[in-house]
């Protein structure tokens, strides 16, 4: 259905009454964007601490209204509930009817990482012939889909090691690209971990399209901690990775779980397993270094773009 944008540029401080002058009109969303876009602040956003809420110095909220809404009557209203606002930090859009997941799925193209690995959309039929290992995705509501850095550290490291037999361990599992990739790569089992319970549909269902369901087996962490049944029953005849450390150990995360969960990952992984952790951004790669240098040894450090990959194995 087409929607009325209302766009609304404010300083950090008059976010909050913005926001909820926004939500007594009847938005039916309202997202926030740096308004400054050509030199967004992503460490403060991706990487708060604990009880913060970081915003950018300017900020934009797009609230979505129904394509009738009255705009000079949303006009009048934010200038009564808002007496600070001038006519030029108030704009309108009309925004199209289009079918939002088509479009997505248009710009979601196959993708190459590493020698063999292909990440193909689900809608996509992917060649027969080569040696080429395919991955069949639709990420769903959960983040993993190749086109982020992290995402392609991963899979790239991922495709570089010899994983036949092996058991692989995916902490923060998202889509389930990279338990998948592993399983389609040659590794026996896999288990993949995330605090998300769309995350485990989304990996459930793409598990189920690329013919891995029975080799994956699914956890919220506080199953993992309390030793629960995998979250997708079928799979419960699968290891529990409390009890089992994986051959392969690999975390897709941010940098400030990462370093406080290292002696639970650490526990995770077999002697000798390898082992990477990614969602870092550059500049907060030493202190995760000190940090698994306790537990991992032949610690490296691979780049793209702003984002960081640590590689090792454990001691």
């Amino acid at each position: 259905m087409p929607f009325l944008e209302l766009s609304l540029i404010v300083r950090t401080e008059q976010q909050p009454g913005a926001e909820e002058a926004l939500d007594d009109l009847g938005a039916l969303s309202i997202t926030l964007q740096d308004a400054n876009a050509e030199t967004p602040d992503e460490q403060a956003i991706f990487e708060p601490g604990v009880g913060e809420l970081p915003l950018w110095p300017t900020i934009t909220l797009n609230a979505l209204f129904d394509e009738h809404a009255d705009r000079r009557g949303l006009s009048a209203a934010l200038g009564e509930l808002l007496p600070w606002l001038e006519p030029d930090q108030l704009r309108f859009n009309d925004i199209a009817d289009q079918d939002w997941e088509r479009v997505w799925m248009d710009q979601f193209k196959p993708m190459p990482f590493g020698r063999r690995l292909w990440i193909y959309p689900w809608n996509i039929e992917p060649p027969t012939d080569g040696d080429s290992v395919v991955v069949r995705l639709d990420p769903g509501l959960a983040f993993g889909s190749g086109t982020h850095p992290t995402t392609a550290l991963c899979l790239e490291w991922l495709d570089g090691l010899d994983l036949i037999g092996k058991t692989v361990t995916d902490y923060g599992c998202g889509s389930g690209i990279l338990a998948i990739a592993a399983l389609k790569l040659g590794a026996v089992s896999a288990v993949g971990v995330d605090n998300d319970p769309q995350a485990l549909t989304a990996s459930t269902d793409n598990a189920e399209r690329n013919g891995v369901a029975d080799r994956l087996a699914l956890f919220l962490p506080e199953d993992v901690v309390a030793g629960a049944a995998p979250a997708h029953p079928a799979l419960a005849a699968l290891v529990h990775p409390c009890t089992s450390p994986a051959d392969v150990f690999i975390a897709n995360i941010l940098a400030g779980p990462l370093a406080a969960l290292a002696p639970t990952f650490a526990a995770a992984a077999k002697p000798g397993a390898p082992f990477a952790i990614s969602g870092i951004l550059a500049g907060q790669q030493d202190e995760l270094l000190q940090r698994y240098a306790e537990w991992f040894d032949e610690l490296r450090v691979d780049t793209r773009e702003d984002w960081v990959r640590i590689s090792g194995r454990r001691r």
